[in-house]
């Protein structure tokens, strides 16, 4: 685990994936989903037990989900991603709802925030994404204090999004060394990569349900608004969209729950609380 601040100068073998993910994630309008998640981070500072005038910080926090819930519970929080348009997004979002959030612009592999400066840091559906996932969950529990807690909702593998992404993947390979975000989903993997440094991991699978209208309207969300689905369709030729399209439509089929026209997908993902030594 880093000992020291670390920056966003950082030199990295991953930079010139992260570059590119930058430009995937500003890509769409990933808030268009993201408000769809409002209720995991709601759950997740319940899980968490967030107490008022606590120190939190969001990590690749995305359009704000847990941003948004911790300040409606009174936590003095700091809202960060590497992707500039995500946190605009959020700082519509928190003056609609007239609430009080720090934010700013910064790397989950070097968070530029002393050790120890956070009561929770927290993350859904974000952190997962770092392509070096070893020194993200290092830098997390670097920056929470000791007795502090980070708290986390990752997709698992066996989910309908971690099914999601082998499609994808099968369509188009992911570049060379990065492995899936879905290994955040599995607790092994977590309790290796914080290691000594938690005195406790604790994974409780829950489920977020997808609805829409109809599975070719989600596509067609995902499509044009998702960062991975999107890049994914623009990389392949018309045939290969046409293939994707139909590879999509059947794993909704096999995890779709309405019995009518209609989609009602749940999706597994696991609710993490770590508490660090």
């Amino acid at each position: 685990m880093q000992s020291s601040t670390a920056t966003a100068s950082d030199t990295s073998p991953f930079q010139a994936i992260k570059a590119k993910q930058q430009k995937m994630w500003a890509s769409g309008d990933y808030s268009t989903v993201g408000v769809t998640l409002q209720i995991v981070g709601e759950n997740l500072c319940e899980a968490l037990d967030v107490r008022a005038g606590a120190r939190v910080l969001d990590v690749a926090a995305g359009n704000g989900n847990v941003s948004l819930a911790a300040a409606r519970r009174a936590c003095d929080v700091t809202s960060t991603d590497y992707v500039p348009e995500l946190l605009e997004r959020s700082k519509a979002r928190a003056a609609a709802d007239h609430l009080a959030i720090r934010y700013q612009q910064a790397d989950a592999e070097a968070l530029p925030f002393p050790d120890n400066s956070f009561d929770y840091v927290v993350s859904t559906f974000g952190v997962m994404f770092a392509p070096d996932q070893e020194r993200a969950a290092a830098e997390l529990l670097r920056v929470c204090r000791s007795g502090g807690k980070i708290g986390l909702a990752n997709w698992t593998p066996e989910g309908f999004i971690g099914n999601l992404f082998k499609t994808v993947g099968k369509h188009v390979a992911p570049p060379p060394g990065v492995q899936s975000p879905s290994r955040w989903g599995v607790v092994e993997n977590l309790k290796q990569w914080f290691g000594a440094g938690a005195a406790s991991v604790a994974a409780i699978p829950r489920m977020f349900v997808f609805r829409q209208t109809s599975p070719k309207t989600w596509i067609e969300v995902f499509r044009t608004t998702y960062g991975p689905t999107l890049k994914a369709f623009e990389a392949l030729d018309q045939a290969g969209q046409a293939a994707l399209q139909s590879d999509l439509e059947a794993l909704i089929a096999r995890f779709n729950k309405s019995g009518d026209q209609t989609m009602v997908v749940p999706s597994e993902y696991l609710e993490v609380v770590v508490a660090k030594r």
